[in-house]
């Protein structure tokens, strides 16, 4: 499937003009922004990771925007936790156009781009994305006046581990350790696929929200926040929060 939103094209006025890249799943996507605004966005869902679909359609975008790399003064993109590949792809591309147009990047959280969509006032908003193998990313995310802050380490968790966390708001196996400075105890999930947890949280009464996957706005709009307050990734350092080790590594540890 392959999904082109173009917004009406603004006047430049000064304002942050960035690109924002999500290629940590199947379902990835490209997005321009001037500031919070998002003047278009191309986004795809197939079977192979979206890293192998970025380049051609980037190139459509641009097109039809009348953009080129060097314009841009920021470029975002996700940093994990998803596809190992996919993610590689992603930041080296963003990592590599900072260095050759000199221009600052930001990385940012897959989960927090899928906790940012959660209107719903709960204290704790705990975003949900499928890590395969019967498995989940997730985290626990403070709700402030400003938005939502990490509390603890994003995680890869089983069913009942995840379901553990909205039941008690603790997992201190999988490293969480949620205080009771949260104003409340209601949580909140956020999944992109809700369907994969909704049956795990049916005698909980938990509230599960959809939140889009196509994420590379949301990414782009919380990397131009960042920008804005001078918080910016290192193009050096910058590097995939890849939650667990890949097969590769896996296979290696057990040898």
């Amino acid at each position: 499937m392959f999904s082109v939103t173009l917004a009406p094209k603004l006047p430049y006025t000064g304002a942050v003009l960035a690109l924002s890249l999500d290629t940590s799943s199947r379902g990835g996507s490209v997005a321009v922004l001037r500031d919070q605004a998002v003047l278009g966005v191309v986004s795809t869902w197939g079977e192979e990771d979206y890293s192998s679909r970025i380049f051609r359609q980037l190139e459509f975008l641009l097109a039809e925007l009348g953009l080129k790399l060097d314009q841009f003064e920021l470029f975002a993109v996700a940093s994990g936790p998803g596809s190992f590949t996919g993610l590689r792809v992603g930041l080296a591309s963003a990592k590599a156009w900072s260095e050759a147009y000199a221009r600052p990047v930001v990385g940012v959280s897959v989960l927090e781009a899928v906790a940012t969509q959660c209107a719903y006032p709960a204290a704790w908003v705990v975003p949900v994305v499928d890590a395969r193998r019967g498995q989940f990313y997730a985290a626990a995310y403070r709700r402030s006046g400003s938005g939502v802050h990490l509390e603890g380490d994003e995680c890869v968790v089983s069913g009942d581990e995840f379901l553990a966390l909205i039941r008690s708001h603790s997992a201190a196996q999988s490293g969480w350790q949620l205080s009771s400075q949260s104003g409340g105890g209601e949580v909140a999930v956020v999944a992109t696929e809700p369907e994969l947890v909704t049956h795990l949280l049916e005698s909980a009464g938990v509230k599960v929200f959809r939140a889009s996957n196509v994420l590379a706005p949301w990414i782009g709009q919380l990397a131009v926040t960042r920008a804005q307050q001078g918080k910016f990734s290192d193009a050096l350092t910058l590097d995939a929060n890849y939650v667990r080790r890949s097969d590769a590594e896996t296979g290696a540890k057990g040898r």
